[in-house]
């Protein structure tokens, strides 16, 4: 496999934090994969944003498929319609939870004045394709028809997600529009994990830090049961497959210039502005998987935090 000398190409400043957090590379085996979940489950310790109150709801999965947690947070005594962001959290598709977002979630409530919604999806392998992601559709269609309930103003629900949950987010604004179900008023796609034939040239780096070409292929596996790469993926499961990317929301595409996800992500967000979708796509110097959520203090994560801000300013209130 091709390499990018990533010692040399990281930010000094992103190394130096990777070093102080004891940030690992992943390598996904079957025999490795409890031990990564145990590690991702929950999020950091964090001061509480003051005025924000956090539920847990259980909304019902799509046909006979089980209940799914939504992790609802919102401005607490604002009683008029608020804007809304529905997350899906990353892990590779095998590992992550909701709750490991709470943090991101409640400072977005608050900072935005919107309803913040993160969707516990199932996971694979236990669950492949399209399990994750018609929780994650089901999630969400709950949230439109019941955006009173919520407090929320149906026509202002736009949609996020990082690594996997960034995947599932493109493929949910795809399903969304095909099955009509939901009118999503923009996709935020944080370093999106988009295309299981890993035939670019930055997928198939054997340095890129944090998630490598081995946990790539094995997360892509786990989803599919087995067939990554094959002829028969659909484009809801793998969006960087999707021939007509047209008639999709506004798109906010972001990646580092280390990460396995590169090249996949600006050819995406390539093609949706040749598809005429009102896309802005941002790629950050010596920056590897992750890096803004691990390193927020570092320059380039802060700038690459300030930007989604900006950017989710705009379209959370228009």
């Amino acid at each position: 496999m091709p390499a990018i000398d990533a010692d040399r190409l990281t930010d000094p400043a992103l190394s130096e934090a990777r070093q102080a957090l004891g940030m690992p590379d992943f390598h996904l085996t079957d025999s490795q994969l409890p031990m990564a979940r145990d590690r991702l489950a929950t999020g950091v310790p964090f001061k509480r944003p003051e005025g924000i109150t956090s539920t847990e709801i259980q909304v019902p999965g799509a046909g006979e498929d089980p209940d799914i947690a939504l992790r609802v947070h919102r401005p607490s005594g604002v009683t008029q319609a608020l804007p809304c962001i529905y997350f899906i959290h990353g892990g590779g598709l095998v590992m992550g939870t909701a709750e490991r977002d709470d943090e991101r979630m409640m400072r977005w409530a608050k900072r935005f004045n919107c309803v913040a919604i993160a969707v516990d999806y199932r996971l694979a392998p236990e669950t492949p394709y399209p399990g994750p992601l018609e929780d994650c559709h089901a999630g969400l269609v709950h949230v439109f028809e019941h955006a009173e309930q919520f407090g929320i103003d149906p026509g202002r629900i736009g949609i996020g997600g990082a690594s996997a949950g960034g995947g599932l987010a493109a493929g949910l604004a795809l399903l969304a529009r095909d099955r009509r179900s939901v009118p999503i008023a923009f996709q935020l796609l944080i370093y999106p994990m988009i295309d299981d034939r890993m035939i670019t040239t930055s997928s198939q780096w054997d340095d890129a830090p944090v998630w490598n070409p081995i946990s790539n292929r094995y997360g892509w596996n786990a989803y599919l049961e087995g067939r990554a790469g094959g002829a028969d993926v659909s484009q809801y499961a793998a969006a960087a497959r999707a021939s007509d990317l047209s008639g999709l929301p506004p798109a906010y595409v972001m990646v580092g210039t280390l990460d396995g996800f590169l090249d996949e992500d600006i050819d995406y967000a390539n093609r949706l502005m040749r598809a005429g979708v009102p896309t802005e796509l941002h790629v950050y110097p010596g920056a590897f998987h992750g890096f803004d959520s691990y390193a927020r203090e570092v320059p380039v994560a802060r700038r690459a935090v300030d930007d989604i801000h900006r950017w989710l300013m705009t379209h959370l209130n228009p």
